[in-house]
């Protein structure tokens, strides 16, 4: 029996944290639902922000960068290309160093240069070139104010996530988007603490899979969704990073609202349960041990909290993972022709996704997706541009039980959906919009197992 206890181990080294805000202008174009009766924003809910935690062993060493952004998702590769690359470049990195996470708010701006014709979509190329310059100069700025630190990290659970695939209720096979109170989801938070070599929290990280898709068509306010309700119950006294984990098939059970009453509520489901958690952690880098026995009725144990020393290395690896593509994305069907033909908003915007998509693709059978994997002391980091199944964070957890494992959707890019082989002979969205054949996922859960084995040893 072990007379020690501690939280899932993390990192001892030197911490940078900064935020900014996003908010693009009231007017952008802010088409996100092909239901939608509006073309442009027309006002704000809640700030954007962007917040950027960076990380090294030592104050000289190349950082890790870690971004989180109040966005939805990139429409065309090249814009996130454009991003990517000035990030790199300002700091001198590896491609595996640098991580944009979006919180894939379906209330923010759309991205994508293309879209310049749109109505509010002359905002969009000026709007990309200042948050392009925005996240170099936080990420600046992150660094300017580094502090030598350590970076702890315990499991939480919340409630807001439900399982968001419902058979139709007519019984004809086909699949909603909404809750289905039948099936459990995976409700497991993800919280990291940094704090100083003082003891002062000086920031946490949220890692939760969850859509923000409380508001819907209706919708139109520029909003961070739930997330940024959620931040506010650990800020202002110490900065939140919220993470969006893999969150393919979960969603909050109020969706799709055209005014942000739920937004709040929901947001303070996920902010109480991040304070919960992080009432449980103990001071930064501290464990508890047995002390000693008081003789009384009953021979009393005592637990003391006291310094541990944390690990002190870190690690980034990005791999390609080879997945297969359905033969009809690689050229364009006769269905996609009666959807242009069709002038359905719906399906048009159906469509602009998929092409887009399939260019980035390249019309070849197979698709080379990135996985970034941080070793960040003993705990791990796994992020992909994709939208996978929750599948993706309850297999490498199950597997690695000994460790925290932070795992990241919609990161560096946006691909598509990952669903579970057996969903493919269903009719549900993340099956008939996901470019990727049947078995992605699971091809992408392997590798993901062997890059933590690869660091681990």
């Amino acid at each position: 029996m072990s007379s020690q206890w501690r939280t899932p181990r993390g990192f001892e080294g030197y911490f940078g944290m900064a935020r900014a805000d996003i908010t693009p202008p009231v007017g952008i174009y802010h088409r996100n639902w092909g239901a939608s009766a509006h073309d442009t924003a027309e006002g704000i809910d809640q700030p954007l922000t962007l917040t950027v935690l960076t990380l090294q062993e030592t104050p000289e060493a190349k950082p890790l960068v870690l971004a989180g952004a109040d966005l939805g998702w990139w429409r065309d590769p090249k814009d996130e290309g454009e991003l990517r690359s000035a990030v790199l470049e300002a700091f001198s990195l590896d491609p595996s160093r640098f991580l944009l996470n979006f919180s894939h708010t379906h209330a923010g701006p759309v991205l994508c240069r293309d879209d310049a014709d749109k109505p509010g979509g002359e905002h969009i190329p000026p709007y990309l070139d200042k948050l392009r310059e925005t996240v170099v100069a936080t990420i600046r700025e992150a660094l300017s104010n580094r502090f030598a630190g350590t970076l702890d990290f315990a499991y939480g659970t919340c409630n807001l996530a439900t399982h968001r695939d419902l058979p139709h209720p007519d019984g004809s096979g086909r699949y909603l988007c909404g809750w289905n109170p039948d099936v459990p989801a995976d409700n497991t938070l993800l919280l990291g603490q940094v704090g100083d070599s003082a003891g002062v929290v000086r920031g946490v990280l949220l890692n939760y899979a969850c859509h923000p898709t409380t508001l819907g068509a209706g919708n139109r306010l520029l909003s961070p969704d739930f997330v940024g309700s959620a931040r506010q119950h650990m800020e202002p006294e110490k900065i939140c990073l919220f993470l969006q984990g893999a969150s393919g098939e979960l969603a909050p059970r109020w969706q799709y609202s055209a005014e942000p009453t739920p937004v709040h509520a929901q947001g303070s489901e996920l902010g109480y349960a991040t304070q919960a958690a992080h009432a449980r952690m103990l001071p930064p880098g501290q464990c508890m041990e047995i002390t000693g026995v008081v003789e009384s009725g009953a021979p009393l144990a005592i637990w003391e909290a006291k310094p541990y020393q944390l690990p002190a290395t870190l690690d980034a690896r990005l791999t390609e993972v080879e997945l297969p593509l359905k033969p009809e994305w690689q050229s364009e069907t006769e269905e996609e022709r009666q959807w242009a033909a069709s002038g359905e908003p719906a399906l048009l915007e159906r469509l602009r996704r998929r092409r887009r998509i399939r260019i980035a693709l390249g019309g070849q059978p197979y698709a080379k997706i990135p996985l970034w994997t941080w070793r960040i002391g003993d705990t791990f980091l796994m992020a992909t541009p994709t939208e996978a199944y929750s599948n993706l964070q309850t297999e490498l957890r199950a597997a690695f039980p000994q460790t925290a494992i932070a795992v990241l959707d919609v990161t560096n890019g946006w691909w598509g959906y990952l669903p579970p082989a057996d969903t493919y002979t269903t009719d549900r969205y993340s099956v008939w919009q996901t470019p990727f054949a049947q078995g992605s996922l699971e091809i992408l859960i392997a590798e993901a197992k062997r890059a933590i084995e690869d660091l681990t040893h």
